[in-house]
């Protein structure tokens, strides 16, 4: 059986469990998102290796951005799910009275979710998580470039679910091509634009409803105004994660021309304070996933005034934080998504041509803005369009599960996190329910009402 055909069984077996209602009890659910709660407990220092191993990443940033991450969604979830499953009431218009309208809340079905490598057990399990709080049979496609994760986390979770229930597919590029010729319920995929696009079209041969969670050049205003000391930590914090493999990490700075050199060396004092005189060396500081992406970030240096920072180590995959001063709108590093630790910095003089080159760039799905003034706080926000935004900070506007996170247009479409990735993974079905009495012989042809009266109807009783 070759792989394509063990896929299309596995799919059917898929679909007959889900057909047969198992996952529509919200106990049942529950039940299951903690057993995944305490598989991901036993595993927690396997998981963790796996992490440092393909990115290099930290133990304290391990936990709290990837295995952390997932068991706070799932405690959220097992709180909230039996509320959010409940049908909900809704208003009947005074036509159709007495009667009973209800917006019931349904699994979509068989869903698939495609994962990056750059949270690869947080944007993998997070939508997961999402999708049994909704009651769906779920199919998983971790990134082959973290494998020592992908293993890992197919490890754990084959040994914990039947994969008529949860199943995972490990692969290269064909087996994520061939998961995509089959028909989900959903697709929701994290990723770059360009393979956003691939995936979208993949989806529409059914059609499937599909979530894109994409990217883009965030950009980050810096006003005089403002802590610049506070600024460039919360910058360089959020820039430097990960080695500055975030989808939502600052792509570049635009400050005041008058404060750039001031930001640039406070810029430089977090760095040193963060990972001190050589994060090459620095045991809290990540790599990058492979060489490849490792000499891409530092082509992009090529023929930049470097303000600190640019040296590589290409045996480890590292590249130290390194702040790029004034680069040409059009040179590649302004061009395209960085994803890595490289920050250009530039000054401006307008704040009215700064707003008109962001504007003009595909949607970002996040923007930055650090100032203390309340009015270009809302300028800024009114002018501007973004996935998310946050004001004097970076990167928490995607925390908790209060706020969905999501993109908008190159940047993504669809939202998860807390009710809205339960909501990603629902449908909601108009219910309505009559008795046989009362029965008017006017709602029936012939309608022999005058125009009149039928217009007063119809705006007083059919709304």
């Amino acid at each position: 059986m070759n792989r394509i055909e063990e896929m299309r069984e596995s799919h059917a077996r898929s679909r007959a469990f889900f057909a047969s209602g198992m996952t529509r009890s919200p106990a049942w659910r529950i039940e299951q998102l903690a057993k995944l709660g305490r598989a991901i407990e036993a595993r927690e220092e396997t998981l963790i290796e796996a992490l440092r191993k393909d990115l290099g990443k930290p133990m304290a940033e391990a936990y709290l951005s990837e295995i952390g991450w997932v068991l706070n969604d799932i405690r959220h979830a097992i709180r909230h799910v039996k509320r959010w499953s409940r049908p909900r009431r809704c208003p009947s218009p005074p036509a159709i009275w007495p009667a009973r309208s209800l917006l019931v809340p349904e699994p979509a079905g068989v869903v698939l979710i495609l994962a990056p490598w750059n949270y690869p057990f947080q944007l993998l399990l997070s939508p997961c998580v999402a999708a049994m709080a909704a009651g769906n049979a779920v199919w998983l496609k971790p990134s082959e470039l973290t494998p020592s994760v992908s293993h890992a986390m197919a490890a754990l979770l084959r040994d914990t679910f039947s994969s008529d229930y949860l199943a995972v597919w490990e692969g290269e590029r064909e087996t994520a091509e061939a998961l995509l010729s089959l028909r989900f319920d959903h697709i929701f995929f994290t990723g770059s634009t360009a393979v956003g696009r691939r995936v979208m079209a993949a989806a529409a041969q059914f059609p499937t409803p599909t979530t894109l969670e994409l990217g883009g050049k965030s950009p980050c205003i810096v006003l005089a105004d403002a802590d610049l000391r506070v600024a460039a930590r919360r910058i360089a914090w959020g820039k430097f994660m990960n080695a500055g493999q975030t989808c939502v990490a600052p792509d570049y700075v635009l400050v005041e021309r008058s404060a750039r050199d001031e930001l640039v060396a406070e810029l430089r004092k977090a760095v040193r304070s963060f990972y001190g005189a050589e994060p090459l060396r620095c045991p809290h500081y990540g790599q990058l996933v492979n060489a490849a992406h490792a000499e891409r970030l530092r082509a992009l240096t090529d023929g930049q005034k470097v303000a600190f920072g640019g040296l590589a180590d290409p045996e480890t995959c590292r590249l130290e934080p390194t702040v790029l001063l004034d680069p040409a709108w059009d040179s590649p590093v302004m061009q395209e998504e960085i994803f890595g630790p490289v920050l250009p910095v530039l000054g401006f003089d307008d704040i009215n041509a700064v707003l008109h080159e962001v504007n003009r760039r595909p949607t970002p799905l996040a923007l930055y803005l650090f100032t203390r003034r309340r009015e270009m706080q809302e300028r800024i926000l009114r002018e501007t369009v973004s996935g998310g935004m946050a004001i004097n900070d970076t990167i928490v506007q995607i925390f908790g599960h209060a706020l969905p996170f999501g993109g908008v247009g190159e940047s993504g479409m669809g939202v998860y996190h807390g009710k809205a990735g339960f909501d990603t993974f629902t449908r909601y079905r108009p219910v309505v329910t009559r008795g046989f009495r009362p029965d008017f012989a006017f709602r029936y042809p012939p309608v022999r009402l005058p125009a009149r009266l039928l217009k007063l109807i119809s705006r007083r009783f059919m709304g």
